[in-house]
């Protein structure tokens, strides 16, 4: 028996497109899309990648510096050298193969930016759209691979291990499908949406970490989320909008309620502290103050900068009524990014055979406590790469067949009931927020247990909004577990 495909990849993030491209000629590669392709976390990143390529200026050993400080010194070592001392490779590989136009000074050098909680300019950018740019060169460079496909509007959502591989469970819009393949890697992203307010994508639903949670795969520190102190204020919408990292490294200023700044009331850092503290700062002079209205100024810049620098932020806000070369911007922190995840080796391998993970939804151990801006990008390309290393190998002496029938299609169901996102999210925002509140968190457990108990064992057709609020109750509960845990211990 030869399996439907030698490697399904679930997500068509950055993660998942590398991976793709670096599977040789010889390997069929199916890379599936939730939704459109491009709707991913990795198209959002606005700030930029980062990576030691000016090593005039720059040093790999300051890089690890500046991430385990960030990272409270609780960060994987290996797992970090790894990352900064392979990343510059894979970055320039962007550039000179795949045609990622990185802004350039005049000298028509990389021109890099500085960022918070890093000691160098180090970080590669397209305008505030890297990972826009990044994210369609790769698309396009796996376009044209005749061993890579993509099926898009195809949610993964069972996967069932026999000998040889697994048989993987779909919804499409023409129904549910199942295929067989010699291997998974999940590239699924990030949980945002179990928050009421996010910049992440409406995909961001954590369904690859509670399908690789059901299949016994190890999940660790689910707790670490990060809250980026600069989300676009905005009066209405669950997605929030980004006001890069970038923006504070080019010089904003951050305000409080009276127009004044207030960081160095914190920590000395000022604005460039790490994300974790100016979340904490902001959260804390709202309690000073009584206020929840912050704003960023970069008006001093001039209209020419802005414009040229951060042209999507400019447009984006200039949509919800804010001149950033004439206004203030309002900003409050929101859900950004998750540092734990499904547990990994340095070779993206998980505890369950043939399941591989990659990006924001693996838990590689790089980031620590708190994740440095820009090294998302980084980790994503860098183990990607490495996931395909240890699949390669394994493919050269294990054959892949599997020849059990395929399980049996999911029955009818009820109606999804209304409400438990809203209770999910509600739940999450009271109790694991910024300033997390411990008692909030015990009680909110027992009401996500008590939803999860009711998907799983209530009768619900399988459809994407029941796998959704499934995940969704599944992620709240693993977290909130983690933190009585923690507390507890």
């Amino acid at each position: 028996m030869v399996n439907e495909t030698d490697v399904i990849i679930a997500g068509s993030g950055v993660a998942g497109l590398y991976a793709a491209l670096n599977f040789a000629p010889d390997v069929r590669v199916l890379v599936l899309s939730k939704r459109e392709l491009t709707l991913c976390n990795s198209f959002l990143a606005q700030g930029g990648v980062a990576a030691v390529v000016d090593k005039e200026n720059d040093d790999y050993r300051l890089h690890i510096a500046d991430t385990l400080i960030a990272g409270g010194y609780k960060n994987d070592l290996r797992s970090l050298e790894i990352l900064v001392n392979e990343g510059p490779e894979d970055v320039l590989r962007l550039y000179k193969e795949m045609g990622v136009d990185f802004d350039r000074d005049e000298d028509k050098h990389i021109s890099m930016t500085l960022e918070g909680g890093h000691s160098r300019r180090r970080i590669l950018h397209h305008k505030d759209s890297t990972g826009r740019e990044i994210t369609e060169k790769l698309l396009a460079a796996a376009r044209r691979k005749p061993n890579i496909t993509f099926l898009e509007n195809a949610q993964l959502v069972s996967l069932t291990p026999e000998e040889g591989g697994y048989w993987a469970g779909l919804l499409t819009p023409g129904g549910y499908r199942a295929m067989t393949c010699s291997y998974c890697i999940l590239c699924t992203g990030g949980i945002g949406r179990v928050y009421p307010y996010t910049t992440n994508s409406a995909i961001a639903t954590g369904d690859g970490i509670t399908l690789a949670h059901e299949l016994g795969a190890r999940i660790k520190n689910l707790r670490l989320v990060q809250f980026h102190p600069t989300a676009f204020a905005a009066a209405e919408g669950r997605e929030r909008f980004l006001i890069s990292e970038a923006v504070r490294g080019e010089g904003a200023l951050l305000l409080n309620c009276d127009r004044k700044r207030f960081m160095d009331r914190y920590d000395e850092r000022g604005e460039l502290a790490p994300r974790d503290v100016v979340s904490r700062s902001i959260m804390q002079e709202a309690r000073r103050t009584g206020s929840e209205k912050f704003y960023l100024d970069i008006r001093f810049r001039g209209p020419e900068f802005i414009q040229n620098r951060f042209p999507m932020i400019y447009s984006r806000c200039l949509e919800e009524g804010v001149d950033i070369t004439a206004d203030l911007i309002p900003v409050f922190p929101c859900q950004h990014y998750l540092m734990g995840g499904i547990d990994v080796s340095v070779y993206g391998d998980t505890t369950v055979d043939r399941l591989y993970a990659a990006g924001e939804c693996s838990h590689t151990g790089v980031h620590g406590l708190n994740r440095l801006a820009s090294n998302s990008l980084l980790e994503a390309l860098v183990f990607a790469r490495r996931t395909t290393y240890d699949i390669s190998r394994r493919m050269r002496h294990e054959g892949s067949g599997v020849t059990a029938p395929p399980p049996p299609p999911p029955a009818g169901g009820r109606e999804l009931a209304t409400g438990y996102r809203t209770a999910i999210r509600g739940i999450m925002q009271r109790a694991w927020f910024v300033l997390p509140d411990y008692g909030a968190a015990r009680e909110g457990l027992k009401q996500a247990e008590a939803i999860l108990q009711d998907l799983r064992q209530g009768g619900y057709a399988l459809t994407p909004d029941y796998v959704e609020a499934k995940s969704l109750a599944t992620i709240c509960t693993l977290i909130l577990r983690e933190v009585m845990a923690e507390q507890a211990g």
